[in-house]
Order: structure tokens, then sequence, then C-alpha cells
């Protein structure tokens, strides 16, 4: 199946304590179908010293459900994406404009 969602992609979020908030997919975890959002459920994880780093409490983004994410269109509000056929590539769509992204 093909991914509604991918690296690099502008969501805004729907639910959850960072309901409204903007951020770019930095990766996405297909098996457990979620996805890191840059500077969004950000959550603090001590992390012990190490010769490569200080160690102390980190702040970490942790991974949010994709249900919970939608992407951003160009009007930059939040809309479903859809699949069709373009000449011999299958292309992602927003549903609400109808623009390829």
């Amino acid at each position: 199946m093909a991914a509604k969602l991918k690296k690099g992609d502008k969501v805004v979020v729907l639910t959850g304590k960072d309901k409204g908030k903007t951020g770019e997919i930095t990766s996405v975890l297909p098996k457990e179908n979620k996805a890191v959002v840059d500077g969004l459920n950000i959550s603090i994880r001590h992390t012990k010293q190490s010769q490569n780093s200080q160690g102390g409490r980190l702040p970490k983004a942790m991974p949010i459900d994709l249900s919970n994410l939608a992407i951003v269109d160009a009007n930059g509000k939040a809309t479903r994406v859809g699949f069709r056929v373009e000449g011999d590539k299958k292309v992602r769509y927003a549903k609400t404009t109808g623009d390829v992204i």
C-alpha cells in the first residue's frame, strides 16, 4: 500500500497535547503506524553520560500515530490525501484543492 504521509511532508496535529500545531515529518515508522514530527510531542528523556554525549535530561520528539496527523495543503488547512494516476505515474493529491502534493 502506498504511503499517504512521507518524510518531509508538512503536517498538522489533529488530537492530543499538540493539537493545531504544525511541523515537518522527520521519520515514518510504517510497522508501528507512527511518525516523528520535528518539534512536536516532545518528551524529556533521561540519558546516561557517555564518551559521545553529555547526558542528563534531553528533550526528544516522540512518535505520533498517523491517524492523528493530516497533511497541510497550499491554503494552510488540513486535508486528506488521495491517489490518482497521471500519465503513467501514481501521484498523491490534496482532496480539498485537488493539487498534486
